[in-house]
């Protein structure tokens, strides 16, 4: 069973010590353990950065009572009046304060979010909430003032955390018995990171044949602007639909950024304007809609309309 576990549940950290975070946040979670004191907490921050393993990470050492609900699949009023009101209002089996994580509480409704507000202070002589969100905007404020907002991040730290998650994975791949190319797997943790989770499931998926080589470099490589420039300029779209087939493993955050980034000099100035309204639009969108590859195709095919090349 263990050996077909996906790689980021099977090595998840347990304690926040084997978390990878910025020494100033790993030492006020760890505060938090020493107390046995967890309190309402709001984590914010791009995917995969490792909110949630904090969260159980916490519980876990603490030795709470916990449940875990994910906001994206349970986001109704209904879920809240019944499945939260229950579990926060039972004793806990171990004596001690229970913990609600809401996992993708960007993604609760208002109607949901508003009925908690009150739940938080109605069950806070017993339980605690922990929110997980990659959009804290979306939280509405009377959560924020109820909690303590984190964010999640590298800053200027980024550097060292990579370094530190790279001999991370070497560790998983050695204890995987799938041999590597340091070389290939540099590269992906470059390009992927701080998405931790999407660093191990691509490794997993490289490494299903039990080799990481260097023939899997030009699809981990970055992302190249050169042909989808020259299809924009000459309003090709099957040359750009064509770029997007090749680019949708990337993010779609990293993609938006490379598009601004590698735009903004060969627009024309009074063009510029337009690109930065179109690309913050669909970014916007990325959050939350059902195909990717639609939603970028009609930010290229918008540019493409709207925009003048130099």
């Amino acid at each position: 069973m263990s050996e077909h576990m996906l790689w980021v549940e099977k090595y998840r950290p347990k304690t926040i010590e084997e978390c990878i975070l910025p020494d100033a946040l790993k030492a006020t979670f760890q505060e938090f353990v020493n107390r046995k004191e967890i309190p309402n907490l709001l984590l914010a921050g791009s995917a995969g950065v490792g909110k949630t393993t904090v969260a159980r990470a916490m519980c876990e050492e603490v030795g709470c009572d916990y449940i875990i609900i994910n906001g994206s699949d349970e986001n109704g009023v209904d879920t809240i009046r019944v499945k939260i009101k229950n579990y926060a209002s039972s004793m806990s089996l171990t004596g001690g304060r229970k913990v609600i994580i809401l996992d993708e509480a960007d993604y609760l409704t208002p109607n949901a979010q508003a009925i908690l507000r009150a739940g938080i202070e109605e069950f806070a002589s017993n339980c605690s909430f922990i929110f997980t969100c990659n959009f804290k905007n979306r939280i509405i404020d009377p959560i924020h003032s109820r909690c303590t907002v984190i964010d999640v991040k590298p800053n200027g730290s980024k550097a060292k955390m990579a370094t530190q998650f790279f001999k991370r994975v070497e560790s998983i791949l050695k204890e995987e018995n799938t041999t590597y190319d340091k070389e290939v797997v540099a590269a992906v943790v470059t390009k992927h990171f701080p998405d931790n989770r999407r660093i191990l499931n691509e490794l997993q998926r490289y490494g299903i044949s039990g080799n990481i080589d260097k023939g899997i470099l030009a699809s981990v490589s970055d992302i190249q602007l050169g042909e989808l420039t020259k299809s924009l300029k000459d309003k090709d779209f099957a040359g750009a639909r064509k770029w997007v087939t090749m680019n949708l493993d990337n993010d779609p955050t990293r993609i938006f950024r490379k598009l601004y980034d590698g735009l903004y000099e060969l627009l024309k100035a009074n063009s510029v304007p337009q690109l930065v309204l179109i690309l913050a639009k669909y970014q916007y969108q990325a959050a939350f809609v059902a195909d990717h590859e639609i939603n970028l195709i009609a930010c290229l095919t918008e540019i493409m309309v709207e925009c003048e090349f130099k």
